[in-house]
């Protein structure tokens, strides 16, 4: 099958704690694969989306790791690079009773970091349709101007171009660096995914979730998805003279019974990507993007706990008479 989808950023090690509590209390971690952008990958592979992977891995015992993981889940090794002078990211999660993280990120100088512009070439962006990226890489190194040359080239190149900040304060120096370089890299955007919080933090105003939601489309994007939680997600697209899909939709999410919720909004994203590139509808693309991100809160990690498109139908199909809006 030819690559419909690139999709760049990191790949990294998620250390996950035998149990929930503060860093400073929890003893023994479980090692997973992880990286917003490499779960991503791994979703849309899961769900029949053929994607490139542009991501730069260590030369060391956890890049090994990695690198395997990525080829066991039939991720293609032509945007795989090996980096033999730098480490791999290290990121300790640690959960409250409700399942919610928060990290704690070794990544200094890490091949996550060190990515080089022009590495994708014009040609295969030219033979894709989509183009997602991750906002972790935009926070340091050599990355930030990879990742920038990369949305650029990919927009003139006509692909749907889609991104996630996904905030992580403790990587970024301050909140106005944050805001300004997410700015910078949202005007070669078509859709962007969000959560109310990063919305916020990126300066955007409004007293609800849809008034949100459409603030955020005059910073360049046609299309808002905004993520909340077990509260399911709202989409909102400009007119259809920008975007391929119009109008406003909504969906309340899935009852389930959460273990972790580490990789959820990945996992939305790869459902979201997968939907809309398949022509659905914004209402239809909501309702499965949701279903893939709860069945991926029902077991624990992230790459590992990503669902097939069967059990993604399933969820879907028995909860068909949730409203869609």
């Amino acid at each position: 099958m030819a690559p419909e989808v690139v999709v760049a950023g990191e790949t990294l090690i998620d250390f996950l704690p035998e149990r929930p509590g503060p860093l400073t209390d929890v003893e023994g971690f479980e090692r997973r694969p992880g990286g917003a952008p490499a779960n991503v990958a791994v979703g849309l592979s899961r769900l029949g989306v053929s994607p490139l992977f542009w991501t730069r891995l260590a030369r060391d015992p956890f890049g090994d790791y990695l690198a395997s993981t990525l080829d066991a889940y039939g991720i293609s090794h032509d945007l795989i690079e090996r980096d033999p002078d730098a480490k791999t990211t290290l990121a300790f999660v640690t959960h409250d009773e409700i399942g919610d993280r928060s990290f704690s990120f070794h990544r200094e100088n890490t091949a996550d970091t060190r990515f080089e512009s022009g590495t994708v070439a014009d040609s295969t962006l030219e033979s894709v349709d989509w183009v997602h990226v991750g906002g972790v890489a935009l926070s340091s190194g050599t990355a930030r101007d990879a990742m920038f040359d990369l949305l650029a080239r990919a927009a003139d190149a006509g692909c749907t171009v889609s991104f996630d900040p996904n905030a992580r304060p403790e990587l970024w120096p301050d909140g106005e660096t944050f805001r300004h370089v997410t700015h910078t890299a949202l005007s070669h955007v078509d859709v962007l995914k969000a959560t109310r919080d990063e919305l916020e933090r990126l300066g955007f105003a409004g007293s609800s979730a849809n008034a949100l939601a459409r603030d955020a489309l005059d910073a360049g994007p046609h299309t808002v998805l905004l993520t909340k939680g077990g509260d399911g997600a709202v989409g909102i697209a400009a007119g259809a003279a920008d975007a391929p899909w119009s109008g406003t939709a909504s969906h309340p999410g899935y009852d389930v019974d959460v273990v972790d919720t580490t990789g959820a909004g990945d996992a939305f994203v790869a459902g979201a990507i997968a939907g809309l590139n398949d022509g659905r509808g914004l209402g239809e693309t909501l309702a499965f993007a949701n279903a893939v991100a709860a069945t991926t809160t029902t077991a624990r990690g992230a790459m590992t706990a990503l669902p097939g498109l069967e059990a993604v139908e399933s969820i879907v199909g028995e909860s068909s008479s949730l409203e869609i809006s």
